[in-house]
């Protein structure tokens, strides 16, 4: 991959839902502290601010939001990585540069 091993940036249907919504402190994935479970990494639901985890992780709860849910669009809140995944069309998503700074990272 490109650019030091982030995915690169392609569009989507969905793309314009990058930049919201904001959080201001994040503590873990919702549904594993609720079970007393670990994660691996931990996902931004863009659409409603719903936080889970990855799919590396045991529940796969970002994934399982987006199931239920239908919102298509996560951020990687993960400190290493810098974009955004969109479900429904399965494509990664390079985050604008102005909504960079003003997502918290855990």
């Amino acid at each position: 991959m490109p650019d030091g091993g982030r995915p690169s940036g392609r569009s989507c249907a969905h793309l314009q839902l990058l930049g919201t919504p904001g959080v201001t402190h994040v503590v873990g994935c919702t549904d594993c502290l609720s079970r007393g479970r670990r994660w691996v990494r931990l996902r931004l639901c863009v659409t409603c601010g719903h936080v889970g985890c990855c799919d590396s992780s045991r529940g796969m709860h970002a994934h399982d939001h987006y199931m239920r849910s239908g919102h298509p669009v996560v951020l990687s809140l993960a400190s290493d990585e810098d974009w955004a995944w969109c479900f429904a069309d399965q494509v990664f998503l390079t985050r604008p540069r102005e909504s960079r700074s003003g997502h918290p990272r855990p």
